[in-house]
């Protein structure tokens, strides 16, 4: 209907049927094969390129009816619903991108030698007016299906989906440009690079699929070893990531400080389950087994390519600023960056659930705790860094881990992520 309303406002005479079919065949064949994303069941349509092409080539009219012909996208995923809806947004799109192209004085038709750098402008505004419009009618259906929130969107993956709209909106340009020279052959010279780009896309997604099945299944490990790790390796993951974000990190750093929060404590693997889980006091040799965690953490995964700064993290999260940490004694600025930012998080979860002797500290004391042991312990600035994190994007508390049932199982009365409760050693007292 968004179609039909939208062709009865333009005049079709003049339209170039050949081009417009060329177009919505185009359009049908990129909507069949969606590029995914990084993010999480997120796709981009190729379609967008064929959508915009047809605004230069076919004016508003024209780029309606090429959008509505993603109704006849050849996926078996997809039902009536959501076609007629894909199509309906599309047709929308392709009309109002069109009317802005040509009220910012773009002409229609095959582009000539005299119609660049004139036709660029205008083309921009399409584009920001095709990506503007799809994403307001996808974030209309999630509000109405109460699956996002009126308010309080998650703007990272919506920019992660603006940027691959707009990079495959580009592609019209590619389309439109040559077409009064070589005519509809100009869209398989584009159809042959895009659909390379699509199995790029799907082999980078493929690896991070893998990467993601490497680390989940080291973490289980630990996590099954030492109980009360469970959803640990998450929690320090995402606070390591809030304050890389909080500092500024550069997006590629924080995709490896997210790895190595979770893989922080896969040393534990190496480390006694006896002395994990013990009661009481440690003896000289458990202790040193406890400081050795980092140092067969990164023995574990060194050769893991992709993990890269990572095992710095992973080495070095128990140093202390004040240079009394471990496995190295490292103090100040050489402790690697990554390090500095895990224990940060690493501690504030370990103070902030509960354990079996004594019940989680309230967010109000985990934050006082990290205050008190900024300068000595951690270094103050993520420590503040985190603080203001926490206050723009909350905590998620865990839920209590009831330990194994069993003859033989003990529960431990120690954490080593504690600051606030150091480990007790038979021999030396309190460390």
């Amino acid at each position: 209907m968004l179609a039909a309303s939208a062709i009865g406002f333009s005049s079709l005479d003049g339209i170039d049927w050949t081009t417009l079919a060329v177009l919505a065949l185009l359009s049908v064949i990129f909507e069949s094969a969606p590029a995914l994303l990084n993010s999480k069941n997120a796709s981009v349509s190729l379609s967008y390129s064929a959508g915009l092409a047809s605004v230069v080539l076919l004016g508003p009219a024209g780029a309606a009816m090429v959008g509505a012909s993603a109704i006849l996208a050849w996926r078996r995923d997809m039902g009536l619903v959501k076609r007629l809806f894909n199509g309906a947004q599309f047709a929308l799109a392709g009309y109002l991108s069109g009317v802005v192209y040509c009220a910012a004085g773009g002409k229609t038709g095959k582009p000539s030698d005299g119609s660049f750098p004139g036709i660029i402008a205008p083309y921009l505004g399409a584009v920001v007016t095709y990506v503007a419009v799809n994403l307001a009618l996808i974030g209309v259906v999630l509000v109405l299906n109460h699956l996002a929130p009126v308010w309080g969107f998650r703007w990272r993956p919506i920019g992660n989906l603006a940027a691959g709209q707009l990079a495959y909106g580009m592609f019209g340009l590619l389309v439109a440009a040559p077409w009064g020279l070589i005519g509809p052959f100009s869209a398989v010279l584009v159809l042959l690079p895009m659909l390379l780009a699509r199995w790029a896309f799907e082999q980078t997604s493929a690896q991070q699929q893998a990467h993601a099945a490497t680390i989940a299944a080291l973490c289980q490990a630990v996590e099954t070893k030492d109980y009360y790790t469970r959803g640990h390796s998450e929690r320090v993951s995402r606070g390591s990531v809030m304050i890389a974000q909080a500092i500024g990190m550069r997006p590629e750093r924080i995709g490896a400080i997210r790895y190595a929060g979770m893989l922080h404590d896969v040393g534990k693997l190496g480390v006694p389950t006896k002395v994990l889980q013990k009661s009481g006091d440690l003896t000289e040799e458990e202790y040193a087994a406890i400081q050795l965690h980092p140092m067969r953490g990164l023995e574990i995964v060194r050769e893991i390519g992709f993990l890269d700064e990572a095992l710095n993290g992973i080495m070095h999260h128990h140093e202390k600023i004040d240079g009394t940490g471990y496995p190295m004694g490292l103090a100040g600025s050489e402790i690697p960056e990554f390090a500095r930012v895990i224990s940060v998080a690493d501690a504030f979860d370990s103070m902030t659930s509960t354990r079996s002797y004594r019940a989680a500290r309230s967010l109000d004391e985990g934050i006082s705790e990290l205050r008190r042991s900024a300068g000595t312990h951690f270094d103050p600035e993520l420590v503040e860094a985190f603080i203001a994190a926490l206050k723009s994007e909350g905590w998620t508390r865990p839920d209590l881990v009831a330990p194994p049932e069993g003859e033989g199982v003990e529960t431990t009365q120690q954490d080593h992520d504690d600051p606030s409760a150091p480990l007790r050693v038979a021999s030396e007292g309190m460390r």
